[in-house]
């Protein structure tokens, strides 16, 4: 297979809103080039993108793909990504390692919130855009509503391109705004007529024209001067503008197509080809340390790995974009986050399933290689003597948790392995075991994140787990003073136990004044594992307990902290001082202490007015504003604080502090109240105290479990 230089490669990622027409998108790319010689089709599960098992159950894309078309003597990388947010992980890495990002736009619903959420990555990463405004030729497909809404959402650098002369089931003709011809497609789709614009059409097109060299002028200070002295700029002048208008964000192209009819697919591709900018003239990489690397052939090797999947009866195969220098069959590179070296047996360019093999791939180039032992989604590979580390990506916070149990005893040991696996693979899927909770945790991005896990598991690891409701991570403290004293005394032949100890807690807070009751002997602060702090003065005088015997005491403290006397959750934020007490001259020792400074700390907490304290999150909904009333209403039943309401282009943002107990399974709740056009982030806030009846609630349930 041809090696392609820097020049003549474009990597894009398609991205869009779920039933955009992505994939099928891709097809119609594949198919102009002559990759393939028949479109699959979703219905039929023969797409060369999506040819996972559990995308043809269900029907749509779970997994990035990468495919390559041969297009006029440029070499087009194309990833091409789920729809749904719960697959983010999957978009942002594709977004990383494309040079642009081409957003498809589905003509009945325009700017979607899926499209929103893509663009923030977008511009985070500044890649360059362009908009394609795909199925036309639907009934109810409204191309200029569609730019609009693009236009009042992502600003004046939208621009367009095309018009379609007759959407909606019609549709077979488009308006070529920098070529000035129409596009006329036969039935079937396929390769058009370039016939010119019809004298109907003739005035918008040219008041259009006119505003497109403009804004291709605006780009550049010599074009903007010859754009002066001859009032226009031809084709080849213009695509320099619009180049480096994509680069700095300053021009967002807007195309039209059916990808279903193949209409309209071959025109982008050239775009691409002679506009796009290719790995050289894009943003160079970072580096953790600050510096940048650019796309240069000759320069050592350095390899990002943005992706690791699974394959059955196959292995491990790691995607990478090839940041600097080249790789070549047989090198072996070094992971510059675990210091492994890797061997590169086998190159190959992906298309879906289907793997070529090459024996070299240059920089700026985007290829696959089978069972690395070490390196994993996220990691940089580079050249021995060369140590550099690419800035890796900074995935969301996980919007959802689960339990996750295996069916059978004997597999709970291989369940946390091949969570760990899956979780190498997906950074986006977190997984720990809560010694608090007493659970293995799993945290995604949606309820369909987690169904695919457990996919996973069990049909590629053939084990059986169920998902339970996750416990919440409560805490307790104290509102205020209390004193008490324990003494514990046990005699059972020979040495016995003896310790006493006199201590008073209050509630802690930063800055709060010294006790004055008590000469401070001395006093430590302890920054809690689980949030919050421990004061812990030793206010001991006249020796009535040795200083050795101390520690035992706050050790005793610590351990009951772990374990709360309401609902045996974490305690925090409490001051405990220690000013009496007594000691035995032979039977005193540490356990003694230990032991008595743990049962004193209990009874004073239990007479300081003890409260349970509830994880909150700040919640961000952005929703279709004609939907909001009821994303409102349900929020309200969560025990949900309102905060506020933005506009955000044709949606509204809800700012909402919700607790963490009523958030099990909301983004379920939120897909099916909106349809799926509405989405959320949440992220820690703090800790507030929980109801009455709530606290109630949860100190029974804790005493049914101890008695249980």
């Amino acid at each position: 297979m041809k090696v392609y230089d820097d020049k003549h490669i474009k990597n894009i990622v398609l991205l869009g809103a779920p039933k955009s027409g992505k994939t099928i998108l891709a097809e119609d790319m594949l198919f102009e080039a002559g990759l393939i010689h028949r479109r699959g089709t979703i219905e039929g599960k023969n797409t060369v993108s999506d040819y996972h098992e559990i995308e043809h159950e269900r029907g749509n894309s779970i997994f990035a793909t990468v495919l390559h078309t041969e297009w006029r003597d440029y070499k087009i990388n194309i990833i091409d990504t789920p729809g749904f947010d719960d697959f983010t992980g999957e978009m942002i890495s594709s977004m990383r390692v494309a040079d642009t990002c081409v957003m498809v736009i589905n003509a009945q619903h325009g700017v979607e919130v899926g499209t929103e959420l893509i663009w923030n990555y977008a511009e985070q990463f500044r890649k360059p855009v362009i908009f394609a405004i795909n199925q036309v030729d639907h009934p109810k497909a409204d191309f200029d509503a569609s730019l609009e809404a693009l236009k009042q959402t992502f600003g004046k650098a939208v621009t367009q391109m095309q018009y379609p002369v007759n959407q909606g089931e019609g549709f077979d003709a488009i308006i070529d705004l920098l070529k000035m011809v129409m596009y006329k497609f036969p039935p079937d789709g396929g390769k058009p007529q370039k016939l010119p614009i019809p004298e109907s059409e003739q005035e918008k097109a040219n008041r259009l024209h006119n505003e497109l060299v403009e804004k291709a002028a605006e780009n550049d200070e010599k074009l903007m001067e010859k754009y002066f002295e001859k009032g226009t700029l031809d084709e080849d002048e213009m695509r320099e503008g619009l180049k480096l208008g994509m680069i700095h964000h300053d021009v967002f192209p807007v195309f039209v197509m059916s990808a279903k009819k193949n209409m309209g697919s071959g025109r982008m591709m050239g775009f691409i080809d002679n506009v796009a900018p290719s790995p050289q003239e894009a943003m160079p990489e970072r580096t953790t340390d600050g510096k940048e690397i650019p796309y240069d052939p000759k320069g050592p090797a350095v390899l990002f790995v943005f992706k690791s999947h699974l394959e059955p009866n196959l292995g491990k195969i790691s995607f990478f974009k090839v940041i600097s220098g080249e790789v070549t069959t047989g090198a072996e590179l070094i992971n510059s986050q675990t210091g492994a070296v890797e061997k590169f047996n086998q190159l190959f360019i992906m298309d879906g399933k289907t793997r070529h093999a090459v024996d070299k791939l240059v920089a700026g180039d985007i290829g696959a290689t089978l069972k690395l032992k070490d390196t994993y989604t996220n990691q940089t590979l580079h050249a021995k003597g060369f140590d550099v580390t690419i800035e890796p990506i900074k995935y969301p916070e996980p919007r959802i948790r689960t339990a996750v149990v295996a069916q059978s005893k004997s597999d709970d040991e291989k369940i946390g392995e091949v969570l760990q696996k899956i979780h190498q693979e997906d950074p986006t899927l977190e997984v720990g075991y809560s010694r608090e909770l007493k659970q293995l945790i799993i945290a995604g991005q949606g309820e369909m994140h987690l169904a695919v896990c457990k996919w996973l598991i069990e049909n590629m690891y053939k084990l059986h787990v169920e998902y339970k409701p996750p416990r919440i991570s409560y805490r307790e403290t104290i509102r205020k003073p209390a004193v008490a004293m324990y003494r514990h005394k046990k005699q059972s032949g020979g040495a016995g136990q003896f310790g006493e100890v006199h201590l008073k807690i209050e509630p802690y807070y930063d800055g709060m004044p010294e006790p004055t009751e008590y000469t401070v002997r001395s006093k430590e602060f302890i920054d809690l594992e689980w949030g919050g702090k421990l004061a812990f003065y030793n206010c001991i005088v006249g020796g009535v307990i040795d200083a050795r015997f101390i520690p035992s005491i706050l050790k005793g403290i610590l351990e009951k902290m772990e374990e709360g006397p309401i609902t045996g959750s974490y305690v925090r934020d409490v001051r405990v001082c220690v000013f009496d007490g007594k000691m035995h001259p032979v039977d005193s020792n540490d356990i003694s202490f230990k032991i008595a400074g743990m049962m004193a700390f209990k009874e004073a907490f239990l007479n300081a007015d003890p409260v349970v304290l509830e994880p909150i999150y700040d919640l961000e909904v952005l929703v279709p504003e004609e939907m909001m009333g009821d994303v409102m209403g349900d929020l309200q039943t969560r025990r949900s604080m309102i905060m506020g309401i933005d506009a955000r282009g044709n949606f509204q943002v809800i700012k909402a502090r919700t607790p963490l107990a009523e958030l099990d399974r909301y983004s379920t709740a939120l897909r099916s109240l909106t349809q799926g056009r509405a989405s959320f982030t949440q992220r820690f806030a703090e800790y507030v105290q929980v109801p009455f009846e709530i606290q109630q609630k949860l100190a029974k349930q804790a005493q049914e479990v101890e008695m249980a």
